[in-house]
């Protein structure tokens, strides 16, 4: 067992206790083994860094710095985070269940990136926006101010902890509010740290930048309805996403929801196979199925069915599963024992509802790891869409494959979900690729590619996978007020339009 990282809450400035002396542990998914010991914020910590965020807010010592200065910080501590990639890795690959490679070049690296571009954009789109001068009811010309709401909240989740923080603190501070960041409290390490280099770099003055782990009935229910928060975000599944919804109602906040989703990755019949096929396994099992947005449910044409399902079981059959922290590992651990439990439960479930287990579906032993949290690349074949191995997110690395006898069956069955946040179209035809993507209701399309992120594109889902968006110039407006100013061109009494109304 390797050192236990200790942190304190992060409120104004300085690390702290929880008011009631709690704390809790987290544990490496890989071995089962203790990695961290967190303060365990309540309401009234929460209550106090909510009133950090908004004093610091209404002082302007934040808000009122002039965008270029904002940006020149975010990108100094950009440069601090390109030094630390490599610990912020071990981190999310020991608390999160992130294989290293995933972690290097994917999740912590794109997260760094993501806040670099954030940075740039937020310096680009700048404060003010030209009006067209009208002349009706009376001549004047405008302009649109682009202002920030002042205290956000984010309320982020345990799959992709410091990406998804990266996705809500980077437009929040770039565009002059003030934070405060629940973290989950399966994988908080990240955040954490994130916090501890935010307050060493000394570069956001007390009460910017706040971090409060702790349950999601105190701490996140705190975030979601207090007063003085005028926006919330939140990451996590669509029975949560409401419940924010609602505690956010009486005070009639902004929120922003990335929820649930059930993916449909539908395989065209002049597919390159050689490259669908591995990339709908990629669509799956990356972070071993813990993803919103992967391609749970793939949709290919009887002709190419039992092709496609033999050469999927042997490619998944050769994926190896192990340690998150070995360079070797394909798949990780789930993060979880109670991940583990609702997996194998759903594949019970698919069994039951008479789908065909083609590979996997049990635990793997891994030798000298008995405590991971260990599952099987699983896959089932004779799947139809109404069954709830089809229909229900299952966070874990199950396949379901169903056959399609027309495009138009596969596009009414990809749409036939509650769910509406990714998707992917594979054909060697991209124009007709095009055309089923644009048919797809969803957030995101891929086409012959899949999880692929972009840094300056939006993100975020239709129907009950959110509201709102994130990243790029979209998630930033997110988290901006739009003010529009009128000025008057008309310089004498007479000729103002109110007193032609009322001769006042």
């Amino acid at each position: 067992m390797g050192d236990v990282r200790e942190y304190q809450l992060l409120i104004d400035g300085q690390f702290a206790p929880a008011a009631s002396g709690e704390t809790f542990e987290t544990t490496d998914p890989s071995t089962g083994e203790v990695v961290g010991r967190v303060s365990k914020g309540g309401r009234e910590d929460v209550r106090r860094a909510i009133e950090a965020a908004r004093k610091a807010f209404d002082s302007g010592v934040w808000s009122d710095m002039p965008q270029a200065e904002r940006s020149s910080r975010m990108h100094k501590l950009w440069e601090i985070l390109q030094q630390r990639l490599m610990d912020l890795s071990q981190i999310e690959a020991e608390d999160a269940g992130h294989t290293i490679r995933m972690a290097n070049l994917f999740s912590i690296a794109l997260g760094v990136e993501h806040w670099r571009v954030t940075a740039d954009l937020a310096n680009k789109v700048g404060e003010y926006e030209p009006v067209e001068t009208s002349e009706m009811p009376a001549l004047s010309w405008g302009l649109v101010r682009r202002e920030p709401y002042g205290v956000c909240s984010a309320i982020t989740p345990w799959n992709f902890p410091f990406i998804l923080m990266i996705w809500k603190a980077g437009p929040a501070l770039a565009t002059g509010n003030c934070m405060v960041v629940k973290p989950a409290t399966y994988t908080p390490l990240s955040t954490a740290e994130f916090g501890k280099i935010v307050q060493e770099s000394d570069l956001f003055p007390p009460g910017v930048f706040n971090v409060v782990p702790g349950s999601g009935g105190a701490a996140g229910e705190e975030l979601a309805s207090n007063p003085l928060v005028d926006k919330v975000a939140f990451t996590g599944s669509t029975e949560v996403g409401r419940r924010i919804m609602q505690l956010a109602s009486p005070t009639v906040k902004k929120v922003t929801l990335e929820l649930g989703g059930k993916s449909a990755n539908i395989l065209l019949d002049d597919a390159d196979l050689d490259s669908a096929i591995p990339g709908s396994l990629f669509a799956t099992f990356l972070h071993t199925g813990q993803i919103c947005h992967s391609g749970t449910r793939c949709f290919v044409p009887a002709s190419l069915y039992d092709e496609v399902i033999a050469r999927m079981v042997e490619l998944a059959e050769g994926l190896k599963v192990g340690p998150a922290t070995e360079f070797e590992t394909d798949i990780g651990p789930l993060v979880h024992r109670t991940q583990f439990d609702t997996v194998d439960r759903y594949v019970q479930i698919g069994i039951e509802e008479g789908a065909k287990l083609v590979t996997g579906g049990e635990r793997v032993n891994v030798p000298g790891h008995d405590g991971g949290f260990y599952y099987k690349p699983t896959i089932f074949a004779d799947v139809t869409n109404s069954m709830r191995i089809a229909q229900e997110e299952i966070f874990g690395p199950v396949l379901s494959v169903i056959k399609y006898d027309s495009v138009e069956d596969a596009i009414q069955m990809a749409n036939d979900s509650i769910y509406g946040l990714g998707g992917g179209v594979w054909s060697r035809d991209i124009p007709r690729a095009l055309t089923v993507a644009k048919r797809i209701r969803t957030g995101t399309v891929w086409v012959n590619d899949y999880h692929l992120l972009s840094a300056y594109a939006p993100f975020g889902g239709y129907k009950q996978s959110g509201v709102g968006r994130e990243t790029g110039i979209w998630g930033i407006r997110e988290y901006q007020q739009t003010k529009y100013i009128h000025v008057d061109q008309t310089p004498r009494k007479d000729q103002k339009f109110w007193y032609q109304i009322a001769g006042l």
